[in-house]
């Protein structure tokens, strides 16, 4: 299936390759399918050990149970319904406006020679799928130690039909989908992914409610090498994420490869400053979150903007990413288990904003930019603002139902006060992780 979105990097790409419209390219296929499985390692690897690394010994095990058990589940969540929801076409207008249609349920109707722009349409499909997965095991880390798993499972279920796959058509559903359509700009995720799975945890931690002993009892990290471990196999594996949403081996991906390595180090050393000049001493769980925070903000800019500004979206977004784990969770008072909303969420929404911004003007490139209205900034500031507030409201409203949902056909979603306290790898999972 060839939508707009694909239609519009071929675009940009056009004056690098030559290549025909929907002409299978070798090189491109391949960097496809290596951008696939960069994508996939991210997950059941780097977040998998990211979030353990950062929970209690006793609930180790469950983390990354959540992560694993989150992806694999939501992947086929997206075979069967999500993809033709996000990429499939509604033959309602209107409901063209906020979601497709079923017509491509279990990829019924795709061929498995059928392209997208110069590289297989399967390709595409299981490229997409490995950023459904991701995003819903994003919001794991805001409820660990508290969450029944089966009541998780269905969550990642009904909010890979009802909020993810949505969400995912009016950004980049093409002609037709309300945001699409309006002109905004996420390159490869920065609402879809990063402030749609960052709300989605902040929304399921208030209503599950704060861990027993939550600012009294200590509840500190069992393993930040195994947390930086998993933060550097998440910088690998975003080249795939970012690198492989230029859809091509093409000069696009080449910007997108270095705008992200840029931001994420910029990040990662101004966590590092930060907590140098507050705490005189510079953590390895402050890096690894840095690294994090630099690539969330970079997502939905890596393919539009240029050094300078890759440089400004990651130090800025570490210093609004810092602010949300240090301050504003105290400030509110909500247990945001391994600070998903204020990493993810909060760099995801200044990356999605500052790209009005700092992406480049046509006049810069030597094929039509991707401003609004030809530079126009602070009408496609305007035009990120209106993505945002409307990602925001879906996701928030979406999952309040889905919790409510699978709380009702799980018998409750939190775990008893002995599981709690007992943790959850052998109550839940009848194994013990660690010998701690």
């Amino acid at each position: 299936m060839k939508n707009k979105f694909l239609a519009l990097i071929t675009l940009l790409s056009l004056p690098i390759l030559a290549l025909a419209e929907d002409t299978l390219n070798s090189g491109d296929t391949a960097w496809m399918m290596v951008s696939t499985a960069f994508v996939l390692l991210m997950t059941p690897a780097g977040l998998a050990l990211f979030y353990a690394g950062m929970t209690r010994s006793k609930n180790a095990l469950n983390t990354f149970s959540m992560v694993m058990g989150a992806f694999v589940l939501a992947f086929v969540v997206w075979i069967v319904a999500g993809y033709s929801i996000a990429f499939g076409t509604s033959e309602s207008a209107l409901l063209q406006n906020f979601m497709g249609g079923f017509g491509n349920m279990m990829l019924s109707g795709i061929s498995w020679t059928d392209l997208s722009g110069s590289y297989p349409t399967y390709v595409f499909i299981a490229f997409q799928g490995t950023f459904a997965a991701i995003t819903v095991a994003i919001a794991s880390g805001s409820v660990i130690g508290r969450m029944k798993f089966s009541t998780w499972m269905v969550v990642v279920a009904l909010w890979g039909i009802l909020v993810y796959a949505p969400i995912t058509h009016m950004v980049w559903g093409g002609d037709g989908a309300l945001l699409f359509d309006a002109g905004a700009l996420d390159f490869a995720g920065g609402t879809v992914v990063h402030m749609n799975g960052g709300l989605a945890g902040l929304v399921l931690a208030i209503l599950i409610g704060k861990r027993a002993g939550y600012n009294t009892v200590a509840m500190k990290p069992f393993s930040i090498i195994l947390t930086a471990v998993g933060a550097a196999l998440l910088w690998f594996g975003w080249y795939g994420f970012n690198g492989g949403s230029a859809f091509g081996a093409n000069a696009i991906a080449g910007l997108a490869v270095l705008t992200t390595t840029i931001a994420t180090a910029a990040g990662a050393v101004t966590w590092m400053l930060i907590e140098w000049f507050v705490y005189k001493k510079p953590t390895l769980l402050g890096i690894a979150s840095g690294i994090i925070a630099g690539l969330v903000a970079i997502t939905p800019a890596a393919g539009f903007v240029d050094v300078s500004g890759a440089f400004i979206i990651g130090i800025v977004g570490s210093i609004v990413a810092f602010f949300g784990v240090v301050k504003l969770k105290k400030m509110f008072g909500y247990d945001d288990s391994l600070d998903a909303f204020g990493i993810h969420f909060l760099a995801g929404l200044w990356g999605a904003l500052a790209t009005a911004f700092f992406a480049l003007n046509n006049q810069d490139l030597l094929w039509d930019g991707p401003l609004k209205a030809d530079g126009d900034r602070m009408g496609q500031f305007f035009v990120q603002l209106e993505s945002v507030v409307v990602v925001g409201l879906w996701t928030l409203i979406g999952t309040v139902v889905v919790y409510y949902v699978a709380s009702a056909l799980t018998g409750g979603a939190r775990v008893d006060e002995e599981t709690e306290h007992d943790g959850l790898d052998e109550s839940i999972h009848g194994e013990k992780g660690l010998n701690l």
